[in-house]
Parts: C-alpha cells; structure tokens; sequence
C-alpha cells in the first residue's frame, strides 16, 4: 500500500465511518477513487485533508465528508442514472460512477469540464459523461434521471432539474446562501416532493452558464 493509499485508507476509517457514514458501498466507493489526480498537482498532498480544496477557475473539490454525504442520501443501489451538477474537478462523478449505471455531469465552466474529462478517463471512468453548459438547466436530451446530485448552493432548486428527476428520483442540493446551507434531498412522488434536511454545509454558488 502507497502513501496516497494509506491516507485514502485514513479518510474513509476517520473522516466518514466515525461520522456516521453507514452504506458500505459508498465507504467502498470512496476507498477506490484517487482524490489526489483530482486535485492540482500542487497540493496533492493535501489531497485527503478534511476540507474542501481550491481547483482554479474560483472552484473547489468537496470536502469528502460531504461527497460521501450526498451520496450516501440518494441511497444508490447500482442501477441508476445519474446526474452531478457542477463537475469541478469530476471526483464526485467518479465515485458517483463506481455507485450508480450510469452518470451524465455537466460543468458551467468549459476548461474545467475538460480537465475532468481528461482526469476521467485517466483515473479508468470514462463512462462519465460530460458536457459543458448551464447546470441549472440540467441535460433534459438525457433525461430523465433517478438521482440527481447538485454541487453548488442555491436558495431554491431549479425547476428543470425537478422536472428532468423521474418519479421516485431523489435529488440532493445544498440549499441556502453565502451565510452556509444545509443539504437536502428530495424525493419525487406522484403526491408531491418529499423533503429531508441532513447536514450543514457550504458550497460556491450554483452560477447562470
């Protein structure tokens, strides 16, 4: 076991087993996934540090806690079609891709959706797709989806991402502004939207394309 695989192995056992992270295949998921290819090779080191890192382009890669969070809250059995809104560095595509069938991110920020397309495919999950444009308007010619994972803050959901989520889908969304938010997942029924209030949190803005 190498280094990056030793402080892998320490961030799933402290930072998200002793935290409450219970599905195994999400503890599994991010035990897989090379964070440090997703983060600039200057502060690789830093790679598993608890806390959110800078990406460039104003951006960030989440803190994993809360990767593992929004991932454990829409409850991924393998079958699903996904889709990650604001792909930033795509660690959070990747390990949504060792969860689900299939996975569609999309990045408001053209160089940095092609940089996690490249990152992608050399850390072997080229299945990820991924396009460049406005994520609040998520990719409607893919959907619709059974899991919709939103990687920027906002007061409300944007509607086309409710309207692209299938019945009995479950989006999760920080949901709030600058002063911090809260993450929320929503499950879609035929009665309505349910909704579920987990963990505090802070995101960059969900920004118009």
């Amino acid at each position: 076991m190498n280094g990056a695989e030793r402080a892998r192995a320490r961030m799933v056992a402290r930072q998200l087993r002793r935290r409450g992270i219970a599905d195994e295949r999400v503890l599994e998921a991010m035990g897989r996934v090379p964070r440090e290819a997703f983060v600039p090779t200057e502060i690789a080191a830093h790679a598993y540090d608890d806390a959110a890192l800078p990406i460039g382009d104003g951006q960030t890669i989440s803190q994993p806690y809360i990767v593992a969070a929004m991932c454990e809250l829409l409850a991924l059995d393998g079958s699903e079609h996904v889709l990650d809104v604001g792909t930033g560095s795509g660690y959070a595509a990747a390990v949504l891709d060792e969860l689900a069938g299939s996975v569609v991110s999309i990045e408001v920020v053209p160089a940095l959706a092609e940089r996690a397309r490249a990152t992608l495919a050399a850390t072997g999950h080229r299945r990820v797709e991924v396009r460049a444009g406005d994520g609040r308007l998520g990719v409607p010619d893919r959907a619709p989806f059974d899991a919709i994972a939103v990687a920027a803050a906002t007061a409300a959901v944007p509607p086309p991402l409710l309207e692209q989520l299938a019945t009995g889908g479950r989006l999760v969304v920080p949901l709030g502004g600058s002063g911090g938010q809260q993450l929320v997942r929503l499950r879609k029924t035929e009665r309505g939207v349910e909704e579920t209030r987990s963990v505090a949190c802070r995101f960059v803005p969900l920004v118009r394309g």
